[in-house]
């Protein structure tokens, strides 16, 4: 890989690990019903570009991230084909954390478009 790949593919890293927790939040503060971790990739592959922006493998740690920082509840349930299933659900201080980040969110996107468009 050359350095212009390596540097790009860091960049990409660096900004997906801090959109990861927004887009997570958002995708269980509108869903109706708990969703486990593999149900909550095929929506991400589904919504995204044809490039996914979060690998299933980072998708993981960061539920458990954000359920250890008491920002989601999970519970296991059997499931009918293969392991049980771990489902998450948003909670209250999930909302207000979500809210407040969106915020941050709007003015980082809005400096960001500022300064690129000169």
């Amino acid at each position: 890989m050359t350095e212009i790949g390596t540097q790009t593919k860091k960049f990409q890293k660096e900004l997906n690990s801090g959109t990861s927790s927004l887009v997570l939040l958002s995708v269980l503060s509108r869903s109706k019903e708990p969703m486990y971790g593999y149900q909550i990739a095929k929506l991400l592959e589904e919504s995204g570009p044809q490039q996914p922006m979060m690998k299933q493998g980072t998708l993981y740690p960061v539920l458990r991230s954000l359920e250890e920082n008491g920002l989601l509840e999970s519970t296991v349930a059997p499931s009918v084909s293969g392991p049980p299933r771990r489902y998450y659900t948003i909670t209250k201080d999930g909302r207000t954390t979500l809210l407040e980040w969106l915020d941050i969110w709007k003015q980082t996107k809005s400096f960001v478009d500022a300064i690129l468009k000169g």
